[in-house]
């Protein structure tokens, strides 16, 4: 699986930054959170949103705060301190405070099928997370996306799995040059139905090629 662009940190974070209200917007609604790209793009420019709920804005407001970290830092190590940091971010104000940031202790219900994931033990996240990491045959961006799936299916935290997965797959992706991973909203009932069969199954192969295919965004300004 190549990497499908090959840019500079700075070219792939100007790109990330000309998009970013559409990034939002999409990671937003691939968690259920019903708001429109004009009422996303109102509450990034600090505008009032009439007929939104608290929570709707809160969640939009806390992703443009933790797309502004990994944009802005670059020398942060690809652990579980940066994953529970993003967690932080993304879930301020949504779950309670001592969940912040703590992988999760208690059991969780996944909508669409009866598979339950299993407790996230910090000695063994770590190991995995290592291990995906690490594979040296696989390129940035296998690994960005295999992260991600495994973020998702693992249910580290409490609430906002998905959406601390994609922020920590895009900030390897971003970092490396490799685009950024987006589902589109056409795509997200594809995504979801797709995602149920791998939480069920564990085979990421169908899911990974299937993202790798149509969900990487990215302009190759070296052939410009």
């Amino acid at each position: 699986m190549d990497n499908k662009f090959n840019l500079t940190r700075e070219q792939n974070v100007f790109i990330a930054k000309r998009n970013i209200v559409d990034y939002i917007w999409k990671s937003a609604n691939l968690e259920g959170i019903g708001v429109t790209y004009p009422e996303t793009q109102a509450i990034y420019d600090g505008g009032i949103v009439n007929g939104l709920t608290v929570d709707q804005i809160i969640v939009i407001n806390n992703l443009k705060y933790a797309w502004e970290f990994i944009l802005e830092n670059e020398e942060i190590n690809y652990d579980i301190s940066s994953l529970a940091y993003i967690h932080k971010l993304t879930c301020d104000k949504l779950v309670l405070e001592n969940d912040l940031g703590k992988l999760r202790t208690t059991p969780v219900n996944i909508g669409g099928t009866t598979w339950k994931p299993e407790f996230p033990f910090e000695s063994k996240i770590k190991k995995e997370l290592a291990s995906i990491l690490n594979e040296p045959t696989k390129t940035k961006t296998e690994i960005a996306i295999e992260v991600m799936l495994w973020i998702m299916r693992r249910q580290i935290f409490i609430d906002g799995n998905k959406r601390v997965a994609m922020l920590f797959a895009n900030k390897i992706m971003i970092d490396n040059g490799c685009g950024i991973i987006s589902i589109s909203q056409e795509n997200q009932p594809i995504f979801l139905e797709k995602l149920i069969k791998f939480y069920e199954t564990s085979d990421n192969s169908d899911l990974k090629k299937w993202i790798y295919d149509t969900s990487i965004d990215g302009i190759d300004l070296n052939n410009n």
